[in-house]
Parts: structure tokens; C-alpha cells; sequence
């Protein structure tokens, strides 16, 4: 993260305030929570209850934990939706770029006394009373790690990993990182992460079921060459029928393998979550920025990670992307 500005500063401050001031807390991550929304809702959690303070976290969909995040909830904080207050006294809306990210929570923002949303998206639209929210945070964990400092609340094992495993995982195990962010890892792991066991849970761990999913959607890969602006496209889906028999981190982990396709800048990948409803996860590696892509689709997210929503075929889908990379921002680099 670059060293913070006065904006953010004073922010953070403020924020700080109203979560000393609050004896009840509810914490919610996004939909289809990924590592980085639950664990800055569980370390900022963990840290209140530290405090004396009533809390809870949830998100709005599935009913389901994913699996590798389980571990990160050693004090039970997670709680299902359907246990989330009417009226929260204090909501805190984490990694969520808008009300839309909370899926049927959602509804709980126009209920709460006070709202606070702490997010990394550039695309934040700013839905809360109060907001710490910074696009050049590497990771939403970052943001919490600044806001307990602000609090001056120490750091321990438990919050460390929570924190961490946001971290690794939002800057693809570190490789989009300067400095600054290996420092804050340096901190996380003194004060107790382990990151081989962390990394290896939340990142390197697959059932069998995995290989031969892995296999099928692999197999109907395409590889455009002269899609985004010449900058070359891969894509693939994920059906019903493939992810009858794995978790959601293996749906979600088949990007990252796409992506290394050396001959295309942009890698696509559809999922089927109902018949003729998907999400697209797009990811580049330099030069061409998705998000501006995601958005043009109804969705948002990072200039080299976004993701959308859409109705149709995957053929009818991958051709609005296509559509929409025929003439990409490009990214300035160094």
C-alpha cells in the first residue's frame, strides 16, 4: 500500500472511533467469500471480541464455509446468515465493492445505525455512512492491519494468519508485490503465521475429484491469438455437470492455471451457477486491464483481477467479452 494520505489517514481515525465506541459488531464479507473478505471480517472480529465487544461474521451466500477457510475461525465467529440482527448497531461491510457484494444481506445496510465498509476495489461505490476504502491496498487485510494499529490493538497468531492468508492470496503468493507488502509479511509471520501450512491450505491442497474436472474443462480451452487488441484471449467454462463433485476453491482455482498460457495476455473463465447463469472470472498479466472490461459487464473488481455476472450460453457470454477486449485499456508499464 502507498504511505497513506491524509485522507485515508483521518478515515481510518474516524473509523477507529466508531469501533471503539460499539458494543455490538457485525461483520460481513461478500458473497462467495474468498480469502481475503473473510479474513479481514474474522481478524478485525477477533480483535473486537478481544475488546469486549459483541461480533459476529457472515456473508450472504453460500449457506457453506469454504472449506480452506475454515481454519481461520478458531473463536466461532462465523454465524449463518439467518442468525444476522434486523438492526445491527454497527455493520462493517469487508473486500465488498458495493451493496450488491452482500447478495440477501444486502438488506441490513438500511437497518444498521452505522456502516462502515473497508475495501481495496477502485470500483467502490461508497454505500456505507463511514468508508476506509483505498485502491492501492494490495489486499483488504491491509487495510484491517492499519485500522488495528490505528485502534492499538496488538497483533497475535490468530489475527496474523487471518490477515496473511488475505494477503498471499490477493497478490498471487506474493508475485504482484513490492516492499512495502513483504514487510507487512515479515510482521504477519513474527507474530506467528506459519506461511508453508497457511499457503498450503488455502492454495496447494486439492481432492482427487479436482484432476479429472481439471481435465475436462482444460480440454475445451480456446486460445484466441489475436483477441484483446492482439494481445491474445483464453477461455474455458465450468458446467453444473463439472462441479458436481468439488469444492468451490477448485471452480475457482481453474483462472490461475488458464492464466499461464503464455500466448494470451487475458485468461477467461465462465462458471455455471444456474442453467444460463454464470460468473466470469477475467485475469491479465501486465498489459490490459479487466477490470475496465468487468465493468462494461456489470461487474468490477482489480486492473489485472475482475469478475462479472451474466445470463446466456458461454458462447453468447465469451463473445460479449470478446466485444468488450476488442479494444482494451492498456496498462502503462514500467
Amino acid at each position: 500500500m502507498r504511505e497513506a494520505g491524509r485522507v485515508l489517514t483521518a478515515d481510518l481515525r474516524v473509523a477507529a472511533e466508531l469501533l471503539r465506541n460499539a458494543s455490538d459488531v457485525t461483520l460481513l464479507a461478500h458473497v462467495n467469500p474468498d480469502a481475503d473478505a473473510l479474513g479481514s471480517a474474522l481478524a478485525l472480529g477477533l480483535a473486537l471480541r478481544r475488546r469486549g465487544v459483541t461480533a459476529r461474521v457472515s456473508f450472504g451466500a453460500p449457506d457453506e464455509v469454504p472449506e480452506s477457510l475454515r481454519g481461520l475461525d478458531v473463536a466461532g465467529l462465523l454465524v449463518p446468515a439467518d442468525l444476522v440482527p434486523d438492526e445491527p448497531e454497527l455493520l462493517v461491510a469487508l473486500d465488498a465493492a458495493s451493496a450488491a457484494r452482500l447478495g440477501r444481506l444486502a438488506n441490513r445496510l438500511a437497518t444498521s445505525g452505522h456502516v462502515l465498509v473497508v475495501d481495496h476495489h477502485a470500483s467502490n461505490t461508497r454505500f456505507g455512512t463511514h468508508h476506509v476504502v483505498d485502491d492501492s491496498a494490495e489486499s483488504t487485510t491491509v487495510l484491517v492491519l492499519a485500522l488495528l494499529d490505528e485502534l492499538g490493538e496488538p497483533l497475535d497468531a490468530d489475527i496474523a494468519r487471518c490477515l496473511y492468508a488475505g494477503l498471499v492470496t490477493d497478490t498471487s503468493s506474493f508475485r504482484r508485490a513490492g516492499e512495502r507488502t513483504h514487510q507487512t509479511a515479515a510482521r504477519l509471520i513474527a507474530a506467528g503465521v506459519d506461511p508453508d501450512e497457511l499457503g498450503r491450505a488455502l492454495l496447494d491442497t486439492h481432492p482427487f475429484a479436482w484432476l479429472p474436472m481439471l481435465a475436462r474443462v482444460l480440454a475445451r480451452a480456446v486460445l484466441e491469438a489475436d483477441a484483446a487488441g492482439g494481445h491474445g484471449l483464453v477461455h474455458t467454462s465450468v458446467t453444473l455437470d463439472d462441479q458436481r463433485d468439488v469444492r468451490f476453491e477448485e471452480v475457482e482455482s481453474v483462472v490461475d492455471i488458464l492464466r499461464t498460457t503464455v500466448e494470451a495476455e487475458v485468461a477467461l473463465v465462465l462458471k455455471e451457477k444456474a442453467p444460463g447463469e454464470w460468473t466470469g472470472s477475467l485475469r491479465a498479466k501486465s498489459a490490459v486491464d479487466v477490470r475496465a472490461a468487468a465493468v462494461g459487464l456489470g461487474g468490477g473488481g482489480h486492473r489485472l483481477a475482475a469478475g462479472f455476472s451474466a445470463t446466456g450460453t458461454a458462447a453468447e457470454i465469451t463473445e460479449r467479452v470478446r466485444l468488450m477486449l476488442r479494444n482494451p485499456v492498456r496498462l502503462v508499464t514500467s
